[in-house]
């Protein structure tokens, strides 16, 4: 029987199979508890172009005296901000990685605001 994680994950492989073969960057969000992060790596998937969470500490600061990353709110902020550390790479479009995450609740939320924010996927 496999683990959640590695459930997830073995859903993740295919979305990058496929992403690879694009060959443009790719948005990958990873989510925990406490933080989401997101990562912009570039088409051959060698480097990375930009990223950004709430583990940062100029972003804990922005989203209150508790610092919560583990929120639709802190997922906005962080939308936002890579979307705009993309732009400032170079970057305006993207593929969408969720990683086996489900596109619902936060990692929704950081894909609307990263579109918003002027980045295309």
């Amino acid at each position: 029987m496999l683990t959640k994680k590695e459930q997830r994950l073995r859903r993740a492989r295919q979305t990058r199979i496929r992403i690879a073969q694009q060959g443009i960057a790719r948005l990958t969000v990873n989510r925990t508890n406490l933080h989401i992060y997101a990562t912009v790596i570039s088409g051959d998937g060698t480097k990375v172009l930009a990223s950004a969470s709430t583990a940062e500490a100029e972003v804990r600061s922005t989203l209150g005296g508790s610092g919560k990353g583990g929120n639709a709110a802190a997922a906005q902020a962080i939308g936002k901000r890579i979307a705009e550390k993309a732009k400032a790479a170079g970057v305006e479009k993207v593929a969408f990685d969720r990683a086996g995450f489900a596109y619902h609740g936060r990692v929704k939320a950081l894909a609307d605001a990263a579109r918003e924010a002027g980045l295309q996927f």
